[in-house]
């Protein structure tokens, strides 16, 4: 699955990026997870146009009616059914560039969310997360991340105060 969303993405163009369970596993330990994340930079129509047409010819089940709910709602999180596995894939919807890193997944060109901004998801969704014990694999994800990963803790240290996660962040690293 992931094979063929890579290969409808990059043939069509979008800007995206992988996050989530791969990206973590990518910059720290690796495990397993039953969706893909990613961060698609679409406008509205770019959605309903060259989003919905990789998704389609990556065999993943496309109800453009969730996309426009998506893009009216504060989240923009879409998730996509694939036909074929048991896997399922969420699309982050965003209109602003982002920041990424050029690596690999299955031996293909790729890109990956920059691991500060990779913790800092992971720190707000541990933020959201009650009780807390369920935020127990995106504190693994972060401390993975910062062990195997050089980081540029003075910039994520600044981001993390700014989203009033900075104490989580700190606890992380304390245990």
């Amino acid at each position: 699955m992931i094979r063929r969303v890579l290969n409808g993405f990059n043939a069509v163009g979008l800007d995206y990026v992988f996050t989530g369970a791969l990206a973590a596993s990518y910059y720290g330990v690796p495990r397993t997870t039953m969706d893909v994340d990613l961060v698609v930079k679409v406008t509205r129509r770019e959605a309903r146009t060259r989003l919905v047409s990789a998704l389609r010819n990556a065999g993943l089940h496309v109800d453009e009616k969730s996309i426009d709910a998506a893009f009216e709602s504060g989240f923009k999180i879409v998730t996509f059914r694939d036909s074929i596995s048991p896997f399922n894939v969420d699309i982050i919807l965003s209109i602003r560039k982002f920041e990424k890193r050029a690596g690999t997944l299955l031996d293909l060109p790729t890109f990956y969310q920059t691991p500060e901004d990779l913790i800092l998801a992971k720190l707000r969704m541990i933020k959201a997360t009650v009780p807390r014990e369920r935020a127990l694999k995106d504190e693994d994800d972060v401390r993975g991340v910062l062990r195997f990963t050089e980081v540029d803790t003075k910039r994520l240290r600044r981001r993390a105060q700014r989203d009033s996660t900075l104490t989580i962040l700190e606890d992380i690293t304390l245990t």
